[in-house]
């Protein structure tokens, strides 16, 4: 089946752990050729700057994954180099997010621990004159690097005497100097090719109070400095990065070479994943956090981890996509249809379902007995006999959906119309008579006859209606507030680009079996014909339950 989805889904190559991507032949090569004393190591080092993404979950699953099967280690480590965007908040939500998939750290890390080292490190670095200090303001050192076709120019502090910027280092860590006056920069090749190489700045000055180290630092070091920094101390061997890393992984190469460090890591990148119809930029999904667009980090309409987990995905089907997608080393669009997919294959022999009318239309039934109330057999699950059965209350007054009935149908359309006979699901058949219209010429009431030979189990078969529809019993239907939910962006047509759908949402009360004012919070369920749907988690209150659309039963998304 995987095979499929590849081919449909995305073209790249799976990463089950039974099978081998580009870098599980990468790592067993490695492990051949006896390249690293160590067992292999890998991390997830997200910046606590947002929640996570289920862009984020492939990675998660990447290198948790890959640690467990080659009997290595995987961090948690927390790339915490700018107190301006990091917050605890973050730090505690990414902790859940991984938790939640299934996994567990070996070593719970920060960034911020290893400060002094980077520091120390960097001292190295001027006093073998491969870094100096610059006060270029950011302005000029971005006119001065150069283009694509040209070199850039040199510093006029390139040539800086090493004892003179050591000293300015260290009255920079002292606080001598003002934000953004004053920079170290590496000093390699301003007229490289890879404008990465051309004199990167490695820490700049930021008098702010950071989330873990309070105020003992007002120097900061730059990400690309102290990734391959923090990969090397805690002996990372394998470092697995996005593709917009790639161009930075001859200054990873270079910080490490030049401070002669043993038996280095090495980065490898792999395609991040995109998925069509969302927000997957964190820095958009705070903008819609921050301006209202959206409930919060954890609305189920976002593809944060805290969204999906909350809209009722299955950290089960999280991952079987996951490693279905593949690890491809060329980025490309999945269609949100394979997510959903996924999600509703985990779901269809694990949940009860339940009748609910979302849309309701009353249903009377002219020859049932007025007084006359039955409690009908109804499996639990279609396709899971030991979920068994509960009873459900049928009376003379019904609800059905409103789509399930037309006046004038089309052909092919097999529903409730004027004279035609459908199922009622687990009771009778029954057939159209005549309607009840407002002033308006609204359908209030739809009337119908009923056939008592042909209830369910009966083993009556002399008529077999081409159409089955669900109902609810007017007189023990409980409302329940539903919502309903489209893609939360869709393509500009011009740009391309994903814009928000400020109507992704819909709320709608539905009426259902009484059983579902009692459900509690987290509990799914299959709503016949209609979708899986989970009590919300942050909304639902003990007898008063509301639900979300986890997703609905049919799949825009078709395998090969």
């Amino acid at each position: 089946m995987a095979d499929d989805i590849l081919k449909a889904g995305s073209g790249s190559e799976p990463a089950n752990e039974g099978g081998t991507n580009f870098i599980h032949a990468i790592i067993e090569k490695d492990l051949e050729e006896g390249k690293y004393s160590r067992p292999v190591m890998t991390r997830f080092p997200p910046e606590p700057n947002g929640y996570l993404h289920i862009g984020h979950a492939k990675s998660i699953c990447l290198n948790f994954g890959t640690a467990k099967k080659y009997g290595g280690t995987c961090n948690l480590r927390y790339d915490d180099t700018n107190p301006l965007a990091e917050d605890e908040e973050f730090v505690n939500s990414i902790e859940e997010d991984v938790h939640w998939l299934g996994f567990e750290w070996d070593q719970l890390l920060y960034a911020s621990d290893y400060f002094e080292t980077m520091y120390e490190c960097a001292i190295r670095l001027i006093e073998d004159d491969k870094a100096y200090v610059c006060e270029l303001t950011s302005d000029e050192i971005r006119s001065t690097r150069g283009t694509l076709t040209e070199p850039g120019t040199n510093s006029p502090y390139r040539d800086r005497p090493i004892e003179e910027s050591l000293q300015m280092f260290k009255d920079m860590r002292a606080g001598k100097y003002e934000d953004g006056s004053i920079v170290l920069r590496a000093k390699i090749d301003m007229a490289s090719p890879n404008i990465n190489m051309r004199d990167p700045v490695i820490y700049r000055v930021l008098h702010a109070t950071h989330h873990n180290t309070g105020d003992d630092w007002c120097i900061y070091p730059m990400y690309d400095y102290a990734h391959p920094l923090e990969d090397a101390i805690e002996g990372i061997t394998h470092s697995l990065c996005t593709l917009e890393f790639e161009d930075h992984r001859p200054f990873y190469d270079w910080v490490l070479e030049s401070l002669d460090w043993p038996e280095p890591p090495q980065q490898i990148e792999f395609a991040k994943l995109n998925i069509s119809n969302t927000i997957m930029s964190k820095r958009n999904i705070k903008r819609l956090v921050a301006e209202g667009g959206v409930e919060g980090w954890d609305d189920p309409r976002l593809s944060t981890i805290a969204g999906i987990r909350r809209r009722g995905y299955t950290p089960e089907a999280i991952r079987a996509f996951c490693d279905a997608i593949g690890i491809a080393k060329a980025n490309s669009q999945v269609e949100m249809g394979m997510l959903e997919f996924f999600v509703r294959d985990d779901l269809k022999d694990r949940v009860e379902s339940r009748m609910v009318v979302l849309d309701p239309v009353k249903v009377t039934i002219t020859n049932y007995p007025e007084d006359k109330q039955e409690m009908l057999p109804v499996e639990n699950n279609a396709i899971v006999d030991s979920m068994g059965e509960r009873m459900v209350s049928f009376s003379r007054e019904l609800y059905i959906e409103r789509e399930d009935f037309m006046e004038i149908p089309p052909k092919k359309y097999f529903r409730l119309y004027p004279g035609n006979e459908v199922r009622l699901k687990g009771a009778y058949f029954i057939t159209c008579t005549d309607v009840v219209k407002d002033e308006n010429g609204n359908i209030t009431e739809i009337l119908c006859t009923y056939d008592p030979a042909t209830k369910s189990g009966s083993g009556f078969d002399e008529r077999r209606p081409k159409g089955t529809i669900h109902w609810v019993d007017a007189k023990t239907a409980v409302d329940i507030p539903v919502r309903q939910y489209g893609y939360l962006s869709y393509p500009d047509e011009e740009t391309g680009q994903q814009v928000f759908d400020p109507h992704s949402r819909e709320d709608v009360v539905g009426k259902a079996e009484p059983s579902l004012h009692d459900a509690e919070a987290g509990e799914r369920f299959q709503f016949f014909r209609n979708g899986y749907y989970i009590v919300d988690t942050v909304l639902s209150k003990p007898g008063d339950p509301v639900f979300n659309q986890i997703v609905g039963l049919k799949s825009s998304w078709k395998k090969d």
